[in-house]
């Protein structure tokens, strides 16, 4: 299940963006082979930065969310584009720490002290870039600690991943709900409240799929959506505007990984045919493999020389 839902409450004081995201982050379990502890940490920031990129006004837009530390995983990176499109990678995927005091995973340990850094290119010449000291490292909290640090947008993120004992994704999705510059002073007030007692993302999220057997994703994410905001006063009732896809999506591909080996130089590259005769690259995202012959590679070589002869014409 990977949908998602924005909605915006009846007095325009609050927008909401929810998504179940259990079968993107299996897949990325898969892929990647991860840890419990690696699965849950990549699986916050795949769900907080493919809501983030359902923020973003066009289709091409993107973003990236690079969370790194001092911490046994070292980075996670993710990219996501307006279209719901998330792909992403853990630099340790296998690690493994004991799991804290009240028994869960310790993926703020696992990150450890460092930085959260987000990049948006929107088409524009530059693109935007935002940097924060971590606060956490569990990943939620420095998402709205960048929001309104960098944005100065007042937002809340819960983000949860629950692992099974098979360590499959068993449920896991994520929600953030950002303040309208004209929000009515008592809403943040309410929103507070309703935040701080409410259970687990991930426990809802399983909750509402057990009870919810043989329905669509649309009717199971209303019903998580009326499960969350049932209390609110009336003028705040949360109402949905749309459903969205979200989904991994590596968009690798062998043109791509072309310009990265003549980007290496031609020097460099005459000395992997001459050494060796032959490439291989792998997607750092999703692990596929791409291999380059020496007839491909000398082909590229061409092209590097050509490319640096331009450049040193342009700089004359």
């Amino acid at each position: 299940m990977n949908k998602a839902l924005i909605a915006i409450d009846r007095s325009h004081s609050f927008r909401v963006y929810l998504a179940i995201t259990t079968k993107m982050l299996e897949d990325a379990r898969k892929v990647h082979q991860a840890s419990p502890l690696g699965a849950a940490a990549l699986g916050r920031v795949l769900t907080g930065a493919g809501l983030m990129g359902l923020q973003l006004k066009n289709n091409e837009d993107k973003l990236t969310v690079q969370f790194k530390g001092d911490g046994p995983a070292v980075e996670i990176l993710v990219t996501a584009n307006g279209e719901g499109c998330v792909k992403g990678y853990i630099s340790n995927p296998n690690v493994e720490l004991p799991l804290k005091d009240n028994g869960k995973l310790d993926i703020g340990g696992a990150i450890g002290t460092g930085t959260l850094t987000v990049i948006k290119d929107l088409g524009w010449r530059e693109p935007y870039v935002g940097k924060i000291e971590l606060v956490s490292g569990e990943i939620g909290e420095d998402l709205a600690a960048y929001f309104f640090l960098s944005e100065q947008q007042s937002t809340s993120v819960a983000l949860g991943v629950k692992i099974n004992k098979d360590h499959s994704v068993l449920a896991a999705g994520g929600m953030i709900i950002q303040m309208m510059p004209e929000a009515k002073p008592e809403a943040a007030e309410v929103l507070e409240k309703l935040v701080g007692r409410m259970s687990p993302i991930s426990s809802l999220i399983e909750e509402c799929i057990e009870q919810s057997a043989g329905k669509t994703e649309e009717s199971i994410l209303d019903g998580l959506m009326t499960r969350i905001f049932r209390e609110l006063p009336e003028e705040f009732t949360v109402e949905r505007l749309e459903y969205r896809n979200i989904n991994w999506n590596c968009d690798c591909c062998e043109e791509r990984l072309e310009k990265v080996i003549i980007s290496i130089g031609s020097k460099d590259l005459q000395e992997i045919i001459e050494e060796d005769g032959q490439a291989e690259l792998v997607c750092q995202f999703c692990g596929t493999k791409y291999h380059f012959d020496k007839e491909c590679l000398n082909k590229l070589l061409e092209e590097s020389i050509k490319k640096e002869e331009k450049s040193y014409v342009e700089g004359l």
